[in-house]
């Protein structure tokens, strides 16, 4: 049957081109499920980078420049950035992969039942084809075999030497066949009617019917797909204001950096409080050579060798204090010692902080359990006071331990603040007379001018209290003179090892910390603890 061919070509052509859309639909599935995971890879990337530059820090290392600030303020909003594309990555996958996914299912079954129903409807006609073919080709051997039994039956009845009962067979034979023609002929009929009624069913209702819903399925199929396209774009729409906010909080973040509030932060953070050194005054080495007594000119006493030794006088590298020199790390003091005046100072005073809410904290629990006691006390039932007993008084403890804590910050405080505002006050003019001043302070105590104390032991300086480096290219003039209370060995780097009764040039005062920076007459130089000495400072020096 070259219809049915042809009808059968038709449901091939549609067969594939449904399966092509349905391919093409969970490829455009598969399109968004490689984007969505890419979005989801970018905002864990993006979620790790902000985690990696903005770690968990202590209270004393939060940010406080603005530099630092925006550049978190920037972390913050990239995190919020990523956010939302995790936001994008989400509703790709539920409103868009998913309903993709779901679809592609259901147009999997409808497809697969419209097909089925063409064969069906096919294969129905075929079988009205082949009963109607049967019963043609019955009627047609049978007409075949009624014309062989006309043709025996004449013979045989023209045949003068037949008998009688011959003929009455061959006749009875012819009528037998030409009943049969009649049954095949109506039977064909019949099939041929009912062929004829199927296959105009077939080709104007059912065949019509299954191809306008594979059209509609298939028209349905492109829909879909232009929502989804129109859903993926409207995922990225929605989240565009808000990341547009994240990209102005970065602005306003990279706008809030100010140059001068971080400078003042920096001056703020790491004054020392030292005051500026004084102008150098000129140092005359022509002193040691002779003069007349006529010469009116103040002289300093010789030096005990004569000349300074040249090699003492250039041997030392490191005997001159400047400002961006190296320093030695230092070990890190109860009493912040090793601190400059300045930095000691808020040392002291965030700890004593910190020491005052750890104590108030304490109160509150002491109050707290008291409260309880009392509680229990009224109520036996519901607990037995004494079993709060020993953390009550474990909290007196620790209140006792804290005041005392606070007690010995606040006299070290008081000890630098009270320092730092006489400081000025503790530079002593010396007239050309050499007399010490009383009571010179050290970084231990303070001491008299009385000599008649040669051998007391003298208070120990703190070794850590000078920790500087110095270098040396030209000697500094000197300002006085002092002589050595007692010896000191000068064990640390910078010191200088001095004898008792030994008198040296001073070329540097001291500046508050307990040293004085002085040369030996053999032009070693080097700094001693103030109180180990007794000072003379020349009148004019200042003003030289």
């Amino acid at each position: 049957m070259s219809w049915g061919t042809d009808l059968w070509d038709q449901f091939e052509n549609l067969d594939r081109h449904t399966q092509w859309g349905i391919d093409f639909l969970e490829r455009y599935a598969k399109f968004v499920k490689e984007r969505l995971e890419i979005e989801q890879t970018y905002a864990k990337q993006l979620r790790s980078l902000v985690k990696k530059y903005c770690p968990k820090r202590s209270k004393d290392d939060e940010p406080r420049f603005t530099s630092c600030l925006s550049f978190f303020s920037i972390l913050n909003e990239l995190n919020d950035y990523a956010g939302q594309r995790e936001v994008v990555a989400e509703e790709m996958g539920h409103k868009v992969y998913g309903e993709l996914m779901r679809y592609s299912q259901d147009l999997k079954g409808e497809r697969k039942h419209h097909l089925q129903e063409g064969r069906k409807a096919q294969q129905s006609l075929d079988q009205y084809w082949k009963h109607m073919d049967n019963s043609k080709k019955k009627f047609e051997r049978e007409c075949r075999e009624a014309e062989k039994s006309q043709l025996i039956y004449e013979r045989i009845d023209s045949d003068i030497n037949a008998t009688k009962s011959e003929v009455e067979k061959a006749k009875s034979q012819l009528y037998l066949r030409q009943h049969m023609v009649e049954e095949s002929k109506n039977e064909y009929a019949a099939q041929l009617q009912n062929f004829n009624s199927e296959q105009w069913k077939h080709f104007n209702v059912a065949i019509p019917q299954i191809f306008k819903n594979l059209q509609d399925m298939d028209g349905r199929r492109t829909v879909k797909l232009g929502e989804m396209y129109r859903c993926f774009a409207e995922v990225e729409q929605r989240v565009l204001p808000i990341i547009s906010k994240c990209l102005e909080g970065m602005v306003t973040a990279a706008k809030n950096v100010d140059e001068r509030k971080d400078s003042a932060i920096v001056v703020e953070s790491f004054k020392s409080g030292f005051e500026p050194p004084g102008e150098f005054p000129f140092e005359d080495f022509s002193q040691n050579i002779q003069r007349t007594g006529s010469d009116g000119t103040i002289g300093t006493p010789k030096t005990e060798g004569g000349k300074p030794d040249p090699k003492h006088a250039v041997s030392r590298t490191k005997n001159k204090l400047w400002l961006f020199g190296k320093k030695p790390k230092a070990p890190t003091l109860e009493d912040f010692s090793h601190l400059p005046p300045e930095q000691r100072r808020k040392k002291l005073q965030q700890r004593i902080d910190e020491l005052n809410k750890e104590l108030q904290k304490e109160m509150d629990q002491r109050d707290a359990l008291n409260k309880m006691k009392d509680v229990y006390e009224k109520n036996p039932q519901m607990g037995d006071p004494g079993s709060l007993q020993p953390k009550i008084s474990e909290t007196i403890c620790n209140m006792e331990k804290l005041r005392s804590e606070i007690h010995k910050n606040e006299s070290w405080l008081a000890e630098v603040e009270g320092k730092h505002g006489s400081r000025s006050e503790q530079r002593p003019s010396a007239d050309v007379n050499h007399h010490a001043p009383p009571g010179r302070e050290s970084p231990e105590g303070s001491y008299t001018d009385d000599h008649s104390q040669e051998h007391r032991s003298p208070p120990q300086p703190d070794p850590h209290e000078f920790d500087y480096e110095f270098d040396d290219d030209d000697p500094l003039p000197a300002i006085g003179q002092c002589k050595a209370l007692y010896s000191f060995d000068g064990s640390n780097e910078g010191t200088l090892v001095i004898k008792e009764n030994e008198v040296m040039h001073i070329i540097e005062e001291d500046k508050g910390d307990g040293w004085t920076r002085v040369r030996k007459q053999g032009g070693e130089e080097g700094y001693v603890p103030t109180s180990y000495v007794e000072i003379s400072l020349e009148k004019n020096s200042k003003g030289s």
